[in-house]
């Protein structure tokens, strides 16, 4: 018997009709099935809610888009639980398995051979580490697409010190700095002009929002190079994870990027991952 927990968007209508393939898939194979609370009663399945934690599956079948994929791995926080992400809606760069595709990957997945029948991805993910100057708190957070500091005040920049490896590198007059991984190169990274890298890579990418200075141009660094960005001024900047907002920053606060010792899991049906693909159908890229 296998764990499946289900995490599901709470708007999209094809969701509930999802969770039903899902319950009866289940029933006939003796798996155990469940959904927090608040996405039960949004999906109107209140019979499967439960409140084990997700890190107590086996699978996560994430049912929407990317930003509920986001969702789960931040349930996950680090547990090498593989995550099955079901395209509910446009089309997603996390989300590679259509609907009409999910029962064949979870039969693959109960009786397959992993690289045979199934893929499993991994994808770095980033430890993120604010120090309040006060020395009041350090706390931390997982990214698997980006870490942003961005301005609090509309009609006001920002000023942030970039550090790598203990030197100084630009001091950043801008709209905010986004640090993000290859997998967040295609989120916010890229909508600030950011380079589209490939998932399968390890780097950290950072790049700055509307600066307001000659260098204005992302960098892309090894990973185990050490990143720091500290707070400059009066201004206040907030922090967002994964576009989820943490913290809200003064000056000489400090925040510490580095790789994150665990991965983020997905399972997928194809043997080369189709990145390249989801870039060219964004983009229309093989349109006339």
């Amino acid at each position: 018997m296998a764990n499946i927990f289900i995490v599901a968007h709470h708007t999209r209508t094809e969701i509930p009709g999802l969770v039903a393939i899902l319950q009866r898939w289940s029933s006939e194979r003796g798996h155990y099935l469940w959904l927090h609370d608040d996405d039960a009663q949004a999906v109107n399945c209140i019979e499967l809610s439960d409140p084990r934690h997700a890190m107590d599956a086996d699978l996560v079948v994430s049912l929407g888009g990317d930003g509920t994929v986001l969702r789960a791995v931040h349930m996950l926080d680090g547990a090498p639980v593989p995550i099955l992400g079901v395209n509910v809606g446009t089309i997603g760069y996390l989300t590679e398995i259509e609907p009409d595709e999910l029962i064949d990957v979870l039969n693959r997945w109960e009786s397959g051979v992993s690289g045979t029948d199934y893929v499993i991805d991994s994808r770095m993910m980033l430890t993120v580490t604010l120090h309040k100057a006060d020395g009041s708190s350090s706390v931390s957070w997982r990214a698997l697409n980006e870490a942003v500091l961005e301005k609090h005040q509309s009609g006001h920049t920002v000023w942030l010190d970039l550090v790598i490896n203990g030197q100084d590198f630009a001091r950043y007059s801008a709209d905010g700095v986004i640090v993000s991984t290859p997998t967040g190169s295609t989120a916010y990274s890229m909508s600030a002009r950011g380079p589209v890298v490939s998932p399968r890579h390890r780097a950290i990418l950072i790049t700055p929002v509307s600066p307001h200075m000659l260098f204005d141009r992302s960098l892309v660094l090894d990973p185990h190079e050490s990143v720091h960005i500290k707070v400059v001024g009066t201004r206040p900047v907030d922090l967002a994870i994964d576009g989820r907002g943490v913290a809200s920053l003064t000056q000489n606060d400090l925040v510490v990027y580095a790789p994150d010792t665990c991965q983020a899991i997905f399972v997928r049906l194809f043997k080369e991952p189709k990145f390249h693909q989801i870039v060219r159908a964004k983009f229309g890229l093989g349109e006339d």
